[in-house]
């Protein structure tokens, strides 16, 4: 074996009572990732342990992570893209299955200390492992996120996971994706021990090495529900519910997923040798390949928030309790920050802020740290809190005077070095600062609804506002857990200049006869989240009307005025284009072929996609991968297609739509 001081990526030593340490510390990167080179090294201190068991010079294995604030992310995603063949794909994993069945193999105490974030190709090593130690902590969480790139765990995952924590539970977990705390992964068997802190995970993995200490497999219940007919029922039950959150032809992962165990999960030896034949195809996929895009996409966003920014956010203050300033001043305080939420109503801002009661019982699991939040949720209807907040954002009215009478009132009494920003959705930054004695401290900080929901914000630099203050945006909306995308100050900005003459071209079909249904569904068999007049409905129809109005489409006459004028407003008025009942609307349901659908939902996308090349040519933002970007994660535009620019890019002859032809029309 390399002598262990030449690794680069793992550090490896043996203490006087023969544990061997190894060290996950990736070199020159602030997360560990299990690229080829941690693999290769990693099998180097699988080789030397065997050695080590053999002449009983080591008595024990320790993986630990030498990062402060994380185990594992996975699988290292920016190598993915040198795989072209399932051959290929099929060749680079063989050799990590084998190592970790060695691991799993060896005659010594294998443990796995786990404090952050363990998940896909991190967590598959800690499952081959003898026990596994993690932290309490909140941040430490383990998971399986491959469905969200098109895959299913591909290094055995997927019958280690079944082993120990049986189909039900093993199975949601990758389906789904989801993060998973410390506490529930040890209910479900990922996990056999917990700590207080990182600072106790080497005394507990010292003394489970000593102790010889082995994880249990599922209980002999779990392991029934693995033969029929009980696995074609769970089989049934989970194609249906993984179908009411995506479709097949669009997201196969879960699916393909899903024939695996009910082909094999009644032999778990069988399942270990059909992974990777169910796995390969899905990598190399044009799904899969648009969805590492997309998630590359989102770190590049994140890389848009300044690392040398002296400027930290303690305070927010927000002005308009109304469901948008609400809601945002609600997730800036489940966020950890002081918020005071100000309106000329005391009782609008009362009824704000118990609104958020829905995120704080969703976001924290116990009373204690609910009420905490809502401790940090103040009201301030005189706004005598301005002068100590970091981060001062309007969401009033869109007109523009009261906008402006606002914030002449207001730029005086800002703390120095605070950000001003306004929540406008369409209205220019630069008519906005109009007046001010500062006019190039104002940006914009536009948030989408519904604010928990929606991963994106703009930060917008009008003609004067000045970069350090857009610098210090992009930090604040990094600091609260969103997307930071530099727009430059335009009507309708990005989003909304991008979705209206989808939405507003969508309308014209409705009022020459087309059925709004079928337009709905034809979006979404496109791969949009909800078809566009469902999507007017949920915005308020009088808010598309404004928007309209100031991106200059004509609208006299038009059926959504006439909506507006008799006060059906959408499913906050209960009527609309569609008449809403407990939150939904009533659609009546017809059967559509599925070819003239697939037409439909091209046609439908491709005014959206021409202003899309419209705004990038008119530079909104920097480059086609922020437009791309800012469609997906403002607007849910189909993740699988990689971004309305990619789809263009990536049509081939005769598929999709000729946006050549849309833009000229």
């Amino acid at each position: 074996m390399t002598d262990p001081g030449s690794l680069k990526d793992w550090r490896f030593s043996i203490d006087e009572q023969g544990i061997a340490w190894a060290v996950f510390d990736r070199e020159g990167e602030s997360q560990n990732a299990l690229g080829r080179r941690p693999l290769e090294e990693l099998g180097q201190i699988v080789g030397r342990a065997e050695a080590g068991a053999r002449d009983k010079s080591v008595a024990g294995l320790v993986f630990i992570s030498g990062k402060d604030k994380g185990f594992i992310v996975g699988a290292d995603i920016r190598e993915f893209e040198q795989f072209q063949t399932e051959a290929e794909v099929s060749a680079a994993i063989q050799p990590v299955l084998q190592m970790l069945d060695r691991i799993e193999a060896l005659p010594i105490p294998v443990v796995c200390a786990i404090h952050g974030v363990c998940l896909g190709g991190g967590l598959e090593l800690a499952l081959a492992c003898h026990w596994r130690i993690a932290t309490r902590d909140d941040a430490t969480r383990v998971g399986f996120p491959e469905v969200r790139l098109g895959i299913f765990p591909g290094f055995n995952g997927t019958w280690r996971s079944i082993r120990q924590a049986g189909p039900m539970a093993a199975m949601e977990a990758m389906l789904t994706g989801r993060m998973i705390r410390a506490s529930t992964a040890r209910a479900m068997g990922l996990l056999d021990e917990l700590v207080p802190s990182r600072q106790n995970l080497t005394w507990a993995a010292r003394k489970a090495v000593q102790r010889g200490r082995k994880s249990q497999p599922a209980g002999a219940a779990m392991t029934a529900l693995r033969q029929w007919p009980a696995r074609g029922l769970l089989v049934s039950r989970m194609r249906a519910e993984t179908a009411k959150k995506a479709r097949e032809d669009h997201y196969p992962a879960p699916f393909r997923l899903i024939d695996l165990f009910a082909e094999t999960g009644g032999n778990l030896k069988q399942m270990k040798a059909e992974e990777t034949r169910a796995f390969a195809p899905l990598m190399v996929s044009d799904t899969s390949r648009n969805l590492r895009r997309v998630f590359r996409l989102s770190e590049m966003m994140k890389a848009q928030a300044p690392k040398d920014l002296d400027f930290k956010v303690q305070r927010v203050h927000v002005i308009g309790a109304g469901v948008m300033g609400a809601d945002i001043a609600g997730w800036c305080a489940a966020q950890g920050f002081e918020v005071s939420l100000q309106d000329l109503s005391p009782e609008a801002i009362q009824k704000g802020i118990e609104a958020q009661g829905k995120l704080f019982s969703r976001r924290f699991r116990t009373k204690a740290t609910r009420d905490a939040a809502k401790a940090r949720l103040l009201a301030d209807p005189k706004g005598e809190m301005v002068a100590r907040a970091d981060v001062v954002i309007e969401a009033i009215v869109e007109k523009v005077e009261v906008k402006q009478a606002l914030f002449k009132g207001l730029e005086s009494r800002l703390k120095p070095g605070a950000v001003m920003a306004t929540n406008t959705s369409s209205i220019m930054i630069e008519e906005i600062a109009h007046g001010l004695a500062d006019p190039g401290r104002l940006i914009g900080i536009h948030f989408f609804n519904p604010v928990a929901q929606m991963p994106l914000v703009e930060v917008i630099r009008g003609a004067g506002s000045r970069e350090a203050e857009v610098r210090k945006g992009c930090a604040f909306v990094t600091a609260i857990d969103k997307f930071p995308l530099i727009v430059k100050s335009c009507p309708g900005f990005l989003v909304n200049r991008v979705l209206a003459p989808y939405m507003m071209s969508a309308m014209e079909r409705l009022s020459k006869g087309e059925a709004k249904e079928r337009i709905d569904e034809a979006a979404k068999a496109f791969g949009m989240p909800m078809g566009p007049i469902e999507l007017a409905d949920t915005v308020g129809l009088d808010v598309c009307a404004h928007v309209g109005r100031i991106l200059k489409y004509p609208a006299d006459g038009s059926q959504l005025e006439k909506l507006v004028a008799a006060g059906k407003l959408g499913k906050k008025s209960g009527e609309g284009f569609y008449t809403w009942k407990d939150g939904n609307p009533i659609k009546a349901e017809k059967p559509y072929d599925k070819a003239e659908l697939a037409k439909l939902g091209a046609d439908l996308v491709g005014p959206l996609i021409a202003e899309a090349e419209r705004a990038l040519a008119d530079g909104i933002v920097e480059n086609a991968d922020l437009v791309d970007a800012g469609v997906i994660f403002g607007t849910g535009f189909a993740p699988f297609r990689g971004g309305p620019l990619h789809y263009k890019a990536s049509l081939g002859s005769g598929e999709g739509v000729d946006v050549r032809r849309v833009a000229a029309e």
